[in-house]
């Protein structure tokens, strides 16, 4: 079982930054690929970023990609989330997620088996 806690959320005027932290519980962290998803209101959630069990290996959505950072830091399990040039479309709950990293379908919402409780981000215009 592994629970997982998110962090970092807020309220950013357009253009500005925001670090989003997720700390797991459990001693097989690093054995795990780690996903950050979001969901706005009235739609379906959806993959943001993700990262392997080493952090060698990166995926992002086409909509955060060049803006968005995800790492992972294995010693203190925690996973994080950088998003710089934040836009009112990024407006959403953001979920961290957590599931064996088997090599593949890091994008889908399905293949995760463990969620946090979601942190807000709001992006003010």
């Amino acid at each position: 079982q592994v629970q997982l806690v998110e962090s970092g959320g807020g309220t950013v005027q357009a253009g500005g930054s925001l670090r989003l932290s997720c700390a797991a519980s459990g001693r097989t962290f690093s054995t795990y690929a780690m996903g950050w998803f979001r969901q706005a209101p009235g739609k379906e959630r959806e993959f943001a970023a993700a990262i392997n069990w080493s952090g060698g290996t990166t995926y992002y959505a086409d909509s955060v990609k060049g803006r968005f950072t995800i790492s992972r830091d294995n010693r203190k399990d925690t996973v994080y989330l950088q998003m710089n040039s934040l836009k009112p479309e990024d407006t959403a709950v953001y979920y961290c997620a957590a599931r064996w990293d088997y090599g593949r379908n890091y994008y889908q919402v399905d293949e995760y088996d463990y969620w946090g409780q979601g942190t807000q981000v709001t992006v003010s215009s």
